[in-house]
């Protein structure tokens, strides 16, 4: 069993990238990431080659809880992301981001954890299958899904429902 520190050494980078990309917002990130290891300390031993998708399952499950609470609540979304580069050089790159990220949040939940588990954290398609209880080949489609309708989101068309 390798110690606390160690585990949060090695994974909390990972882990906080993950929340941020789900929620938009670097203090939401924060407390997922936090929370995320708080649980996985308390509920105890981990088998060492499941660590990484074991503390993503639980990042991605404390998301949708606050999904949830906030739903229940009624609280809006929180803005878009704005990198705000120079606005004469980055004008059309900054409706590229905005028109990529629009799409990525509406993307369906299981679709962009799927998409960002393979692409953001490098997971392998049967990590991601255990971590999200579906199966390689339902997710593969899921990912190539996704990125076309990324790509056609940058480009600038409309996306299908």
């Amino acid at each position: 069993m390798t110690s606390f520190h160690e585990l949060y050494s090695r994974y909390s980078g990972d882990i906080h990238r993950f929340a941020f990309w789900l929620s938009g917002s670097s203090a939401e990130a924060d407390d997922i990431t936090a929370e995320t290891f708080l649980r996985a300390f308390t509920a105890g031993g981990v088998r060492t080659e499941t660590v990484k998708s074991y503390l993503l399952t639980i990042a991605r499950n404390l998301y949708l809880q606050r999904l949830r609470r906030k739903r229940r609540w009624g609280e809006l979304e929180g803005e878009p992301f704005d990198p705000a580069p120079d606005p004469e050089r980055a004008a059309e790159g900054r409706e590229s981001l905005a028109a990529t990220l629009r799409e990525l949040r509406r993307l369906p939940e299981v679709t962009r954890s799927a998409l960002l588990l393979h692409v953001e954290e490098g997971l392998s398609y049967p990590e991601i299958s255990r971590a999200l209880g579906v199966s390689v080949g339902a997710l593969k489609v899921m990912v190539h899904r996704a990125r076309l309708r990324l790509a056609a989101a940058r480009e600038g068309k409309e996306s299908r429902p």
